[in-house]
């Protein structure tokens, strides 16, 4: 697709205009509807700092004793790249402290923690079990849970590793974790494990359970499933991954059976990736960035428009970005948009990488699942395009967009998720 000119500002549109981009070796050339603007990816003291990415701390509970509007100005999205890009063709809140904290619930008998009279402060004591609700929470507005059942770097008196539930929501207002020993690692034992997370919390059980492991998924699945619970198989577990690197550090290390260099038991999945479904081709795309202030205002819009997509807690990830910075993403039109949008709302997007070996953009979903999501001729003009928006995601803490819409001149989109690169936790 070819730059033809510079696109006449709709004088109705209120909101900030799509930024389109097209890349010229270590630069980044955006325009917003007929002015040009120049942006290194360079640092320069002009730039804000790079973003940065943990779990904002106030949403952290420590253990303590106690029993669109639409996407604006979609006039700038056309002809973004200097190179003819296609789809793969037909193969044929703040909260309270805790409310009940206990000690470890595997037996002494199996757990390397030496016993010793009751410490006045059990806070931060890395043996300790949570079990927490925010009461300012209504507890029936929690119909999602993230869940990870998995061993731990701890070994007990027998040598054996320690396994761990860790439950939260995406807001983290309930979060959950107790230890069990190896060898009652199965559904029943999950099963019964969730039933008394809803009774000790006195919340209703959920209606979907996001789990990010896949070597789970057989006792996730059916524990789940006996509870009348959907489990759903998805990397879009950020609460919980960005929790689990906070307690790697603040916990697990700390633990008196801790083993360093231990490597996680269950890692995650990186397969090659496969050939795009047909339901889901498009018919254009191209690279482009919006301002962090519109992609804010899109994020909102979901929960206003019947608009399929997803968005992120950026405030509760730690996410910090200006305004003004340009976020990447990639603009998708079809004559089809919105079945294409409601095929893809039910994937579980998490992300989105350009890789440049393969000249092809790979699109994540669920836990495990990687496809060929567009293909390009590989030059080094179209190499550098593909590097500067990595390089320009990475500038963002990982934080990029997909936008799907009937038209790359449309002024709306039918579907729009915000997604984030998010390395697998260490445990």
């Amino acid at each position: 697709m070819y730059d033809d000119g510079p696109n006449k500002p709709n004088p109705t549109k209120s909101l900030a205009h799509y930024h389109q981009l097209k890349f010229c070796g270590g630069e980044i050339t955006t325009k917003t509807s007929n002015i040009y603007h120049s942006y290194r990816l360079h640092k320069s003291p002009a730039e804000p700092p790079m973003a940065g990415l943990s779990l904002n701390p106030t949403k952290i509970t420590t253990p303590t004793p106690q029993s669109c509007k639409p996407i604006c100005g979609f006039n700038s999205l056309i002809n973004s790249t200097k190179t003819q890009l296609k789809f793969p063709t037909n193969p044929s809140k703040t909260h309270p402290k805790l409310l009940h904290i206990s000690h470890s619930s595997v037996s002494e008998s199996s757990v390397s923690v030496p016993k010793e009279e009751e410490v006045a402060d059990e806070e931060g004591d890395p043996t300790a079990e949570m079990s927490y609700f925010d009461r300012e929470t209504d507890p029936e507005s929690i119909s999602e849970w993230e869940l990870d059942f998995c061993s731990r770097p701890i070994l007990d008196i027998r040598g054996k590793k320690i396994w761990e539930l860790v439950v939260c929501d995406s807001s983290l207002s309930l979060q959950y974790t107790k230890y069990f020993p190896n060898n009652v690692i199965n559904s029943v034992t999950l099963k019964n494990a969730i039933e008394s997370i809803s009774d000790e919390l006195d919340v209703p059980l959920p209606e979907k359970i996001r789990f990010f492991r896949s070597q789970m998924q057989t006792i996730v699945t059916k524990a789940c499933t006996e509870l009348g619970i959907k489990p759903i198989p998805s990397k879009r577990c950020l609460s919980l991954i960005l929790w689990l690197e906070e307690r790697y550090e603040t916990v697990y290390t700390r633990h008196p059976g801790f083993q360093q260099g231990f490597k996680p038991l269950l890692t995650l999945d990186n397969p090659f990736p496969m050939q795009l479904p047909e339901n889901l081709f498009g018919e254009k795309w191209a690279f482009v960035q919006l301002p962090f202030s519109a992609v804010q205002e899109e994020v909102s819009s979901l929960e206003t428009r019947l608009v399929f997509g997803a968005s992120l807690d950026l405030d509760l990830l730690g996410i910090e970005v200006d305004a003004n910075t340009l976020i990447p993403g990639l603009a998708v039109a079809s004559s089809r948009a919105k079945p294409l949008a409601a095929w893809m709302n039910g994937l579980e997007v998490c992300s989105i990488e350009a890789d440049t070996a393969r000249a092809s953009l790979i699109l994540s979903v669920g836990i495990s699942t990687r496809y060929i999501y567009a293909t390009y001729k590989k030059t080094p003009v179209t190499t550098s395009e593909a590097e500067a928006w990595e390089a320009a995601k990475k500038a963002c803490g990982g934080l990029h967009f997909l936008a799907i819409q009937d038209d790359l001149n449309s002024d709306d989109c039918v579907g729009f998720w915000l997604l984030l690169d998010l390395p697998p936790p260490p445990v």
